[in-house]
C-alpha cells in the first residue's frame, strides 16, 4: 500500500481527463483523491498536452471519473464504490499497457 502512495502518476498516453462529482456527498472522498494525485504538478508534468477538468456540481450525482487516451480508448470509472488506490492501480496499469517504453523498462 506505501509503495502504491509513492508511485507517480504517468499521464504520458492519457488526452483528457474530466472528473465530476457532487462536493457534499458522502461518497466522493476516492474521487477527490484520484483528482489531486492526476491534478498535481509533478503529474501534470509527464504530459503537457494532457487536459484534467474538473466539474463540482450540487446535484448529488454519482462521482465519475473519465478518461480518454491518445489512441481513442476511454475508461469510465465510477467512484462510487472504489477505493482511490483501485482507480490509481487502473488508471496506471492501462497506461503502462498503452506506452511501448513502461513495458521495456518494467521488464528490467
Amino acid at each position: 500500500m506505501a509503495a502504491s502512495r509513492k508511485a507517480t502518476v504517468v499521464l504520458k498516453t492519457v488526452k483528457k481527463i474530466a472528473i465530476q462529482f457532487s462536493a457534499f456527498e458522502s461518497n466522493v472522498r476516492s474521487t477527490r483523491e484520484f483528482l489531486a494525485k492526476v491534478g498535481s504538478e509533478k503529474a501534470r508534468a509527464t504530459n503537457i498536452n494532457c487536459e484534467v477538468i474538473s466539474t463540482v456540481k450540487h446535484d448529488k450525482s454519482e462521482p465519475v471519473v473519465d478518461i480518454t487516451y491518445v489512441d481513442g480508448e476511454r475508461l469510465l470509472m465510477k467512484g462510487a464504490k472504489l477505493t482511490s488506490s483501485e482507480m490509481l492501480n487502473t488508471f496506471q496499469s492501462l497506461c503502462t499497457a498503452k506506452d511501448p517504453q513502461a513495458k521495456t523498462a518494467a521488464k528490467k
